[in-house]
């Protein structure tokens, strides 16, 4: 049940970072020229939300799934950036029947994946799922009242 609500939390990280993340970098520079105003200060605002998010999913124990969905993802967009460049980059959204919030979102995660920022956060992303603790089940004091187990000398 834990790694079904990490793939969940990753989707929401995935979709924070490609989507949020494009948004809030599309509006910020939009709005860089002065004067600078309220347009600013929401993309300001949404790039603090989208690390945020980021950052707790990294820090936090949560599944290592949560970490390993979103730098997958990222770093295998970029990997194909990197071999066909029209590839990666017809996977965005652009045509005048999209709704423009979705235009602008992947103006920005276009931004993001042609300057490397993607593969960086996927890199990131991808640290704490090597630690062995992530992948250890936590054990409660209700849990299994039937085996006592000690937790001196031992791996399991």
């Amino acid at each position: 049940m834990r790694h079904v609500g990490g793939l969940l939390l990753g989707l929401v990280v995935t979709a924070a970072l490609v989507g949020g993340g494009g948004w809030a970098i599309q509006q910020a520079l939009g709005a860089a020229q002065p004067p600078a105003g309220q347009k600013l200060w929401i993309a300001l605002g949404a790039m603090a939300a989208v690390g945020l998010v980021t950052g707790l999913v990294v820090a936090g124990r949560v599944s290592p799934l949560a970490t390993f969905l979103p730098s997958m993802a990222l770093l295998a967009w970029t990997v194909v950036y990197a071999l066909d460049m029209n590839r990666a980059l017809s996977y965005i959204p652009a045509e005048p029947s999209v709704n423009e919030i979705v235009r602008e979102a992947g103006q920005g995660a276009r931004m993001l994946l042609t300057s490397g920022v993607f593969a960086l956060l996927g890199v990131a992303l991808f640290i704490p799922v090597l630690i062995p603790s992530r992948w250890a089940r936590r054990y409660d004091d209700d849990d299994d009242d039937e085996y006592e187990e000690s937790r001196q000398g031992g791996y399991y």
